[in-house]
């Protein structure tokens, strides 16, 4: 008689099915650095070393094949600084080359970021036919005032030609924009969001400015707009986007119907995902452990570093404890909550470990739940933090 199933204990890691996987590339070069941008970015000084670089992004990825075994990419995104300073070549080979070494779903979602300036939108095609088939164009506002605080080298006028360009060879395509911006009203926040819905673009993410430290912003702070103006500003997005047949489903994201982000809700589900490239961050689930790995953020050192397999600064397992606050940290951004069963499904641990919280959040109607689902409340979504905080490692 074979012995019966062992019980996690409530702090015990034990994975039954492995998440989603996931690749995230940073190709961290900009031409210049915005004032409010706290990404590892670095501002281009001379032709980009782009075979280097797409060397360095193989070999980091081949280091982290042999945790990987067996699993295939579900989706691909590739993020910076600017990616779209990269040639449509070069994108190419680097996929190519990802392909060869680890199979990618059929039908994978595939980013890749870009600026509105008029040197990368002429490259939109080149990018279609090397498999990118979702565009995330960085516009943050239609108006050149804004963009001028924002010190963004494009105008409202290359965002909207780059935007038509990209539509051209895209069904897919993502706009970011930003508010509470310096001198920004509720009636300029609702043009953008309203030019935002008539653009033909899919996908919009609405982000509120904030101030980051080690900015130019940290040290030299413009001034904003006060909370309360802020705060309408959230909700006059929220309408338009309504109005405008999107969808909010995340924090700051908005889609149209089946346009979701494939790759960032797997993040808030607490999926996994490798991370290549400089600065890059990534996440990967064992049957008994969650690690999480960092890699050298100064291009050049971890371009050397990469190639003899020594790009990662760090690379730690989650402790247990930490798990259920990680977990809600991403899966409270959903404004549709997550399955109950998600959360043993992702960190392993059993559900009495966050029950406590779960009726706390309930109690200050940051939280509704019921047998099959747990969600934030409205209040839940305008206190994130407050919500999340709940769910801390208690020392």
């Amino acid at each position: 008689m074979s012995a019966p199933a062992r019980i996690a204990l409530p702090g015990e890691v034990r994975i039954a099915q492995l998440p989603p996987l996931a690749l995230y590339v940073h190709l961290p070069w900009c031409v210049r650095k915005c004032p409010y941008c706290d990404f590892n970015s670095h501002e281009r000084r001379e032709e980009l070393p782009e075979r280097a670089y797409v060397e360095a992004l193989l070999a980091d990825l081949e280091a982290m094949l042999p945790a990987v075994w067996g699993r295939r990419i579900a989706s691909i995104f590739v993020g910076g600084g600017t990616p779209s300073l990269f040639s449509p070549e070069a994108i190419d080979a680097l996929f190519s080359a990802i392909r060869a070494r680890l199979p990618v779903e059929p039908g994978a979602e595939i980013t890749l970021e870009a600026n509105p300036g008029t040197v990368e939108a002429a490259r939109f095609r080149g990018y279609r036919e090397a498999g990118v088939n979702r565009l995330s164009l960085g516009v943050q506002s239609f108006d050149d005032a804004m963009l001028a605080a924002l010190g963004r080298i494009h105008s409202a006028d290359e965002a909207r030609r780059a935007l038509e360009t990209a539509l051209a060879s895209f069904d897919n395509v993502n706009i970011d924009l930003m508010y509470g911006l310096p001198g920004q009203s509720i009636e300029m926040a609702r043009r953008d969001f309203g030019e935002a819905v008539r653009s033909g673009a899919a996908h919009v993410s609405a982000y509120q400015l904030t101030i980051e430290p080690n900015t130019a912003f940290w040290r030299r702070r413009p001034e904003l707009p006060e909370h309360d103006l802020c705060a309408d500003m959230q909700v006059a997005a929220e309408e338009a986007l309504a109005a405008g047949g999107f969808e909010h489903y995340e924090t700051s994201a908005f889609a149209r119907p089946g346009r979701r982000c494939r790759h960032n809700l797997n993040y808030w589900e607490f999926g996994d995902y490798l991370g290549i490239g400089a600065g890059a961050h990534g996440k990967v689930s064992f049957p008994n452990r969650v690690e999480r790995h960092a890699r050298i953020k100064q291009p050049r050192e971890y371009m050397e570093a990469a190639v003899r397999g020594a790009s990662i600064v760090e690379h730690r397992r989650v402790e247990a404890r930490e798990l259920p606050f990680e977990f809600m940290l991403n899966a409270l951004r959903l404004v549709g909550g997550f399955a109950v069963d998600l959360f043993a499904t992702r960190t392993g641990l059993r559900p009495l470990v966050i029950e406590s919280g779960l009726r706390t959040a309930e109690e200050k109607g940051l939280l509704a739940r019921d047998p099959g689902r747990v969600r934030p409340t409205l209040r839940g979504q305008r206190f994130l933090n407050e919500l999340t905080a709940l769910f801390l490692p208690q020392s």
